[in-house]
């Protein structure tokens, strides 16, 4: 299913004794799949305030930033991040033109499906798989690449593509906040240019706005065409404190809204919402999506080896962030549910 056909859903309901049209219902509700409740009563009262024009938390539009997580906050992440899987795949991919991978680690242990051992390897086996599967290749191999695996691969317990897993109420609060004049920014751990492949189609967030850990590349002239060549240098890990770096960096604002799920977020959150002094007075908010939906979802939090959110929890009450608990906030989690 192409990401584009996600949008927003639209709010079915029977036509009321007042004569109330369902498009009608839709302009008053710019989060449908949220339910009513403190969080999206925040979100809303939130825009409301930096958009009143003349009002006393007023915000102009360029200062309108909001940054997003995007593993397990705009889209799946159990029980592996999905550029990890990506990963995986590739080394099955290319074994037939590598029988040495059979006995050697950590490729041995992916080949014969032992998740645990490719995880017992390290940064160091870490390293290995990512040199063979995002290294040494052109940008445009890399992107033809993700793309292929996009459109050909299911998630291994849901049974549907990953580009299904995306959350139907977090799309729709980042169309609601680009239609308050706010520009959204992905900043994730997630590797930059494996986001870039989608992030446009995915959430209607252009490549230029997708902040990610990033490897080193080279120009090269190749048969006489300008060509970029991914190298395996980590120039930045865009997690924990590394966000707020590469806010910096590629933004050059401080969000006033940023939204996470797990404690690699917390430095992002804490950088967004803290005031640097008596003259900050602008409104700022936090979010958390707490994933307590086991039904649906996964419900995991403190003891969580992906995405675990510990001191998380503790911060968004000290400093009033909105901790979004999924199963009581969302109606639906993925789109077409």
């Amino acid at each position: 299913m192409p990401f584009k056909q996600f949008g927003i859903i639209a709010l079915f309901a029977f036509v009321s004794l007042t004569g109330t049209s369902v498009a009608q219902a839709e302009a008053t509700d710019p989060l449908p799949s949220w339910n009513d409740g403190a969080s999206k009563t925040a979100i809303i009262s939130f825009v409301d305030k930096v958009t009143e024009q003349g009002g006393p938390g007023f915000v102009p539009e360029p200062e309108r930033i909001a940054t997003f997580d995007n593993d397990g906050t705009l889209w799946t992440e159990q029980p592996l991040y999905f550029q990890g899987l990506f990963a995986l795949d590739q080394i099955r991919l290319q074994a037939p033109q590598h029988p040495e991978w059979k006995t050697t680690e950590p490729f041995k242990s992916v080949l014969a499906g032992d998740t645990e051992a490719v995880m017992a390897s390290g940064m160091e086996g870490l390293m290995k798989i990512l040199g063979v599967s995002h290294t040494n290749m052109t940008a445009e191999e890399f992107s033809a690449s993700v793309k292929t695996w996009l459109a050909s691969s299911e998630h291994p317990t849901k049974k549907r593509p990953y580009n299904e897993l995306v959350y139907q109420p977090m799309l729709e609060l980042l169309d609601y906040l680009r239609a308050s004049g706010f520009k959204t920014f992905i900043v994730s751990g997630g590797g930059i240019d494996f986001m870039r492949v989608f992030a446009e189609e995915a959430y209607g967030i252009p490549p230029e706005q997708v902040i990610g850990s990033t490897l080193d590349a080279k120009f090269e002239m190749r048969d006489g065409i300008p060509t970029i060549v991914k190298t395996g240098d980590l120039l930045l890990n865009d997690d924990k404190v590394g966000k707020p770096v590469g806010i910096y960096r590629h933004i050059g604002r401080r969000p006033i809204f940023a939204a996470g799920n797990s404690d690699g977020d917390l430095q992002m959150l804490q950088y967004t919402t803290i005031a640097r002094g008596t003259e900050d007075t602008l409104p700022r908010f936090g979010m958390i999506v707490h994933h307590t939906d086991a039904d649906r979802e996964w419900a995991y939090d403190r003891e969580s080896h992906i995405g675990q959110l510990d001191k998380g929890i503790g911060e968004a009450k000290q400093r009033n962030w909105t901790l979004v608990d999924m199963k009581a906030d969302w109606k639906t989690v993925y789109p077409g549910e």
